[in-house]
């Protein structure tokens, strides 16, 4: 199953461990943060001010890639 917008932040991380470098590659400070846990992939988005397409499209790119 992709990930979606709806996915939590904390699970994207844990479950595809690549993708931690799509975070920090858009500038996000959601490694380690303990708000990951609550914060979906949207939620994160517009935390940090992120075009949401192109950060979801990232992240599928890496779990693709593996």
């Amino acid at each position: 199953m992709p990930i979606g917008f709806d996915d939590l932040v904390h699970d994207v991380m844990n479950d595809w461990p690549a993708t931690i470098r799509v975070f920090l590659d858009f500038r996000m400070g959601c490694v380690g943060c303990p708000i990951a846990c609550f914060h979906t992939v949207d939620d994160a988005c517009g935390e940090h001010h992120v075009d949401r397409d192109a950060f979801l499209k990232a992240l599928r790119e890496v779990v693709a890639s593996q």
